[in-house]
Order: C-alpha cells, then sequence, then structure tokens
C-alpha cells in the first residue's frame, strides 16, 4: 500500500511521550556546558583543535583528524566538538570497556541526546537500563533468524530486478543506485510501503535527517540544515502515525503491521508513539549505514579486480551445491547466502576501512578511569572506531583492503575484542546486524553474477566518513559483462581514500 505523506511540517506536530531517562543523562544535560566541562577535563591532554574548527577538521577529514589528535596526545584526549567538551578516547581498550560497559558506568542517551535528540528521540540508541532491554526484547523477534529468512526472501526477487537494471548500461552511479534500492527494501521489509511517490518522499525526509545530524549550528533557525532536519522529522512522525491506524485495520507481513497489532492489544507492548520513534530510526539504520557498507565494498572491489573474480568464483560454486544440499524455500536462500564466506570477508574488510558510523557516542554515569586518566562522572566521551579499525598494533598494513586478514587462517579481527567494532559493542550491538549483512551477499551476488565494473581514468572514490560514511562527490562505474574468474590474486593495492 502506498500511503501518501503529509505535504508540511505544520502537519506533523508531535506528541511522542518519553521514557524516563538513565541519572547520567540528566546530570549531563543540566551542568555540562562548555566551560564547566573545560574546567573538569583541563588535566587530560588537549586535542590541539579550537572550537569550530575542529568540527570543520573532522567533517572535512575524519582519520586525519584523529589521527592528528592520537599523534598529538595518544589514546586520551579532550576537546570541544559539536559544541560539547568532551572526552576523545582512540584505543581498542578504551572500545572495550565503553561499549562491554560491564559495569553499568557509561550512558548512552547522554551521549548521543545532544547530538541527536531532537532528530532520533526514543529510538534504542537513546534508551539504557531495563528501559533499554525492554525495547530491545520487543524489537528483536522481527530479526530472528526465521524472521530473517521471510525478509530476505522477499528482498532478493527486487535486488536481482536491480541488477538487471544496472546491467543494462555501461556506467552505474553506485551510491544513487544503492541508496534507492536499500531504501525501497526497507519500507517493503520494515513497513510494507512499496515504491512510488511516498518513498521517494521518505527518501528525501531521511536525507534531510541525516544530513542534520552533521550541522555545526544546532538550532531550529529557519533555512539552516537543523531546522530542516526537524522539519522532515515531523513529517515522517506524521506519516507513520497515520500508517499506523491502516496497519492495525488491516495488518500486512511487514514488521511495522506486527508491532502495531502489539501495541494496540496493550499489555507490556510498546505505545504506537513509541513504534513511531523506533521505526524512524530503524529505517534510517537500515537503509543508510547499509548503503554505506556496500558502497565502499563496490569501491574497494572496483580497484581490487581479483577480488572480484575471487567472489564470483565463489557465488558460482555456492550455486553449483547449495541447491541439492539445501533444497529450495526461504530458509535455503539464507543458507545459501551464509555460504558466500568470502564475500562476507569483502563486507566486513570494507567496513573495517569505512565504519558507516566512524565515532560513538557515550557519557560517563560515574567517575572511571582509562589509560591512567580520571574521567569525571557526566562527560561525554566519543569513541573512534574509525582510527582503531586502522591501528597498525593489530592490523597489517592497516589502510590496504585485505579481505583475507578475516580469514579463519589470519582472524585478525579476533586479536582484541574492541578492534573491530563497525556494528557497535555490548548491550546496543546493532539489532540488525545479520539482515545487513545477508542483505549486503544478496546485492554483491546479483552484481557479480552479471558486471564487472572498474573506475574510470580520472575517477578515484573520496570518502566522507561523516555523519554517515558515503562519497564526498559523485561517484561512476563502469560496467562490462561478466567473464569467466580469474586466477587468484593476493592481497593487493592500497585501499583508495
Amino acid at each position: 500500500m502506498d500511503v501518501a505523506p503529509p505535504t508540511s511540517a505544520a502537519e506533523s506536530g508531535s506528541t511522542t511521550a518519553r521514557e524516563p531517562q538513565h541519572p547520567a543523562a540528566s546530570v549531563g544535560r543540566q551542568r555540562w556546558s562548555v566551560g564547566h566541562g573545560l574546567r573538569q577535563l583541563a588535566h587530560l591532554p588537549h586535542c590541539g583543535h579550537r572550537p569550530i574548527l575542529a568540527d570543520l577538521r573532522f567533517l572535512r577529514d575524519s582519520l586525519a583528524f584523529a589521527r592528528d589528535v592520537h599523534a598529538r596526545c595518544g589514546p586520551v584526549s579532550h576537546g570541544v566538538l559539536f559544541a560539547r567538551a568532551q572526552v576523545l578516547l582512540m584505543s581498542a581498550e578504551a572500545n572495550e570497556a565503553v561499549l562491554a560497559d560491564r559495569e553499568g558506568a557509561y550512558c548512552a542517551r547522554g551521549g548521543w541526546e545532544p547530538l541527536l535528540g531532537r532528530l532520533f528521540p526514543g529510538g534504542l540508541i537513546m534508551r539504557d537500563g531495563d528501559d533499554h532491554r525492554r525495547h530491545r526484547r520487543w524489537m528483536l523477534p522481527a530479526l530472528r533468524r526465521e524472521a530473517l529468512a521471510r525478509h530476505i526472501a522477499r528482498m532478493v526477487p527486487a535486488i536481482e530486478a536491480a541488477a538487471d537494471r544496472w546491467a543494462a548500461g555501461p556506467h552505474l552511479d553506485v551510491h544513487a543506485a544503492i541508496r534507492e534500492l536499500t531504501l525501497g527494501i526497507a519500507l517493503e521489509t520494515f513497513l510494507g510501503v512499496a515504491p512510488g511517490s511516498s518513498a521517494r518522499a521518505i527518501g528525501a525526509d531521511y536525507e534531510a535527517l541525516v544530513d542534520a545530524s552533521a550541522a555545526v549550528l544546532r538550532l531550529p533557525l529557519p533555512g539552516t540544515r537543523h531546522a530542516r532536519g526537524r522539519a522532515a522529522r515531523g513529517r515522517l512522525e506524521h506519516f507513520l502515525h497515520r500508517l499506523a491506524t491502516e496497519r492495525v485495520r488491516a495488518p500486512g507481513q511487514d514488521l511495522f503491521s506486527q508491532l502495531c497489532v502489539a501495541a494496540a492489544q496493550g499489555g507490556d507492548a510498546p505505545t504506537r508513539a513509541e513504534l513511531v520513534d523506533h521505526m524512524v530510526f530503524l529505517l534510517m539504520a537500515a537503509h543508510d549505514t547499509t548503503t554505506s557498507a556496500l558502497v565502499t565494498t563496490v569501491a574497494s572491489l572496483a580497484v581490487e579486480p581479483q577480488w572480484q573474480d575471487r567472489l564470483a568464483d565463489e557465488i558460482a560454486q555456492v550455486a553449483a551445491t547449495a541447491s541439492a544440499a539445501s533444497g529450495d524455500g526461504e530458509v535455503a536462500e539464507v543458507l545459501r547466502l551464509d555460504r558466500l564466506e568470502r564475500c562476507g570477508w569483502a563486507l566486513r574488510e570494507a567496513l573495517r576501512l569505512y565504519p558507516p558510523i566512524p565515532t560513538l557516542a557515550r557519557s560517563a554515569a560515574r567517575e572511571v578511569t582509562l589509560h591512567g586518566h580520571r574521567i569525571p562522572a557526566g562527560a561525554p566521551v566519543t569513541l573512534f572506531p574509525l582510527l582503531v579499525q586502522r591501528d597498525p598494533r593489530w592490523w597489517t598494513d592497516p589502510d590496504r583492503f585485505d579481505p583475507l586478514r578475516f580469514s579463519p587462517e589470519r582472524a585478525e579481527h579476533r586479536r582484541h575484542p574492541g578492534i573491530w567494532t563497525p556494528f557497535g559493542g555490548g548491550a546496543h550491538m546493532c539489532l540488525g546486524m545479520n539482515f545487513a549483512e545477508l542483505q549486503s551477499r544478496a546485492v554483491l551476488r546479483a552484481l557479480l553474477r552479471r558486471v564487472r565494473w572498474s573506475c574510470g581514468p580520472h575517477d578515484r572514490y573520496d570518502h566522507a566518513f561523516a555523519p554517515i560514511g558515503h562519497p564526498r562527490g559523485p561517484f561512476t562505474l563502469r560496467l562490462r559483462a561478466a567473464h569467466v574468474p580469474g586466477a587468484d590474486g593476493e592481497a593487493g593495492h592500497a585501499a583508495p581514500r
């Protein structure tokens, strides 16, 4: 069903009720001003970048910014980023301590709310403790193995049809093409909304939301990125409230229908307002981050053509042997995708080099010590996976695209629990991780069955890490019909920056 979204922000006034929050979140918001924060953190090394200029440097080249700060200060420093005095943590040890959070010392909401609270309130990323566990439990059944099999079976025909369209031309704007596909899959799978005018309007609103999350000026002044993002949020809320009414009356096979029916029955189920909050965030996570992962994988394979042949050979082998072994049906499709082991390595390697979310935010719920430095209660802390995932202490030739590092023989990602964290970790590990990987494998399989690709002589993939990884400018691939896979090669060129 194609439900028309509202046409103006005025239609969408939200009355969403919010859950009680982790104590550290309210403490941080009440007293952690820039001046107070700088005084509290003055004992830590300073990152060397002034306010505002630090924001611009981070947005221009997040990896260069992180490398510069780490070279100056080591794994712990402080500075002002996006109008917050905060602790910058750049080590595997810090990733493990903060993400695993075995003693409840960190608060997710306190970290993310100042950045995303106006844009994605009420999502799982904004919840902690028992409240987070309860909401995660509501969402989990729709992303378990049996449900994943149904979702994959529904999305594969759309992926194959898209690949047919892409293969018909000599060139492909890879970011635009994959983003359109992943948005369509997310809308169909999670909302039961078919492609059409609604999908295009929703896509435009999500683009405004993500763009607003990187705004330096975070005031809803007319004409600003933040104001456009908040208006987009309002339209999405209004659209989802209207859709919820229809889904209760006539539920479909989509995730939103299942949750809306449960909410209508009351009890311990989420309220409709909570469901809307979850869906606004889940749809962003389901298509923007997956788009980023797929685009960087395809871009990396463009400069490593021998890996295209390796993956195509694996796909052909699985296709030749899996049918007899696994049969037909929804579960069989998942089993076939599971067997694409090298495709999984390539995806994980792209996620290592280009994590879709380059930094992760928390706040300290109590005073803690990391690397011998005291971090006061209430302090915002920011982790830098994009730096740790290229740390030469843990990774061989870390700037090189080398999927074999994820093979069982090398298993570099297992050298420390905190060195590969593109899906977060601990209680806040990404709920849709398996969904994203299976979807990505299905897209790579469809592409490699049809075409091989390369960059033009003057083309180069230029990656922007923030706010969600994406090409900095247009990125067009040259396509040619698939050929017989060639001989295996060894790990090759440095990954594109």
